[in-house]
């Protein structure tokens, strides 16, 4: 009863009613919520902490800043369903509110695509030597068919193509990745597309701010060749799959096009299916499946094979998990 009357109470203010009506369309960070609302930032922080305290919000550090958005789940997110429902969209006051909304979204929407310009040579180089992405994207949906997706994991987000695709089969989507840049590209993405679903936060793929066995699927997308220990996101990833839960990874086959390392940062020159079932073994993840895509045409010279690899937590991922997690004894090293 108590957590109920905390929400409520938190909730029964014009201004933090205002908050949820502008969150409920785009996470934001309080300075933006200052130019939405035209308040000072101390009174918005005071409002935002009120309504995270109560469990109606929820605020993901960013580097320097730190995005709010409403409560994935919990008594506070039931609250916030309800009263939104109740907030007249015509009101004057929530009228010029999702004016200066919009006006920060097509702020964000340029520094994103600003960004993205620069780096959209190189990709552009890069994606006429391997297959279409649009049949990459089709055999990662067509390996997950039919599978109940509550709760779906993007590492290393990038542009946030890969939860825009999965978007309307999940109840619920994350992306994670370490560059600020790229959540701001992935932000604009998202925020063009309508897509309320899905959320985004800063985070290291070796240490990811989640439970264990807290997602059914999980997606490692052209992120492993950046690595220097790709085996440990692996096994970060195989922590955070729930039972049956299932890992996706796409990257290309080994190759030997030297220019990658040297201009685009690729520190391994594709990936070898023999590491991945080491690194799914050590992970406890079995069930492995490979799927080699060639892109379309005669073969020539410098093209990339791009494999996608399947992988499945087990039904019982607990005692898994322990047994690849224990330490390996100096008899077992010595044997």
């Amino acid at each position: 009863m108590e957590e109920l009357l905390t929400a409520l109470r938190a909730t029964s203010e014009q201004t933090r009613l205002r908050i949820i009506a502008v969150l409920s369309r785009t996470e934001l960070t309080v300075s933006e919520l200052c130019r939405v609302l035209g308040q000072s930032q101390p009174r918005v922080s005071r409002h935002l902490k009120l309504l995270c305290d109560a469990g109606v919000l929820e605020r993901n550090a960013e580097g320097s800043h730190a995005f709010y958005q409403p409560a994935r789940i919990g008594l506070g997110r039931q609250v916030l369903d309800s009263i939104i429902t109740m907030i007249d969209p015509e009101d004057e006051t929530i009228v010029r509110d999702l004016d200066r909304l919009a006006a920060v979204r097509d702020e964000r929407a340029a520094i994103a695509a600003a960004y993205f310009e620069e780096i959209a040579k190189d990709w552009d180089r890069l994606r006429t030597r391997h297959v279409q992405d649009e049949v990459v994207e089709a055999a990662m949906l067509s390996a997950v068919e039919g599978q109940v997706i509550r709760d779906f994991l993007d590492i290393g987000t990038g542009s946030g193509r890969i939860l825009e695709i999965f978007a309307p089969r999940v109840s619920h989507g994350l992306g994670v990745d370490l560059s600020h840049e790229m959540l701001n590209v992935a932000r604009a993405r998202l925020d063009e597309k309508g897509l309320q679903n899905i959320s985004l936060r800063k985070g290291d793929i070796y240490h990811l701010d989640l439970p264990d066995g807290s997602q059914d699927v999980v997606v490692i997308h052209h992120v492993l060749h950046f690595l220097d220990a790709p085996q440990d996101a692996l096994a970060e990833a195989a922590r955070v799959l729930r039972p049956n839960g299932h890992l996706l990874i796409v990257d290309f086959a080994p190759h030997d096009l030297e220019y990658l390392r040297m201009e685009l940062a690729h520190r391994r020159l594709g990936i070898h299916h023999e590491d991945i079932e080491t690194w799914a073994t050590n992970a406890g993840l079995t069930g492995l499946t490979r799927s080699d895509l060639h892109p379309s045409g005669p073969r020539q010279d410098g093209q990339l094979t791009t494999i996608l690899w399947t992988l499945r937590q087990h039904s019982d991922a607990t005692d898994f998990r322990t047994l690849a997690h224990q330490p390996i004894s100096s008899e077992e090293r010595s044997a």
